[in-house]
């Protein structure tokens, strides 16, 4: 598109992709309160997209999933939130692989595959914190749209 990469948005490919892989997370995910994004223009379509086909009524948009940000930024921003809501997380590679790592593992390198548009499911029993998450399933966008509806 020859703009920066905070401003590209999603393709019309991306936009249908994403559709499909929403709906293959209706199948696995708990009910989502809140679906939370980066404020780079393509993860706030995702994040709307992933909002609308898991019925939440709920968004809102965060610094600490930009890639250049620490993991733990994040985690403090998830630690703010009330303890029994669910919140799903929009942001880009490979800072969500090193969100992953830090949360059920305490460090923020990104030894985990995480595809654009893939997801998983990471459980804290009290305060969001780094090594504190459990890590439930991980699945990946191929995945998630062969078991969509």
């Amino acid at each position: 598109t020859g703009k920066r990469d905070a401003e590209r948005p999603l393709t019309e490919f991306g936009r249908r992709r994403m559709l499909k892989n929403a709906r293959g997370l209706r199948r696995v995910s708990p009910s989502v309160d809140i679906v939370v994004s980066s404020p780079y223009v393509r993860a706030k379509e995702t994040a709307r997209i992933v909002g609308a086909t898991l019925g939440v009524k709920s968004n809102a948009v965060t610094e600490t999933l930009t890639p250049e940000r620490h993991p733990k930024e994040f985690l403090t921003w998830l630690s703010d939130q009330p303890a029994d809501v669910v919140v799903a997380a929009v942001g880009h590679e490979p800072h969500m692989g090193r969100l992953l790592q830090w949360a059920i593992a305490g460090k923020a390198e990104a030894r985990t595959v995480f595809k654009k548009g893939g997801a998983c499911l990471i459980e804290f029993e009290g305060a969001a914190t780094a090594g504190a998450g459990v890590l439930h399933w991980l699945v990946t966008p191929a995945q998630l749209r062969s078991i969509a509806e």
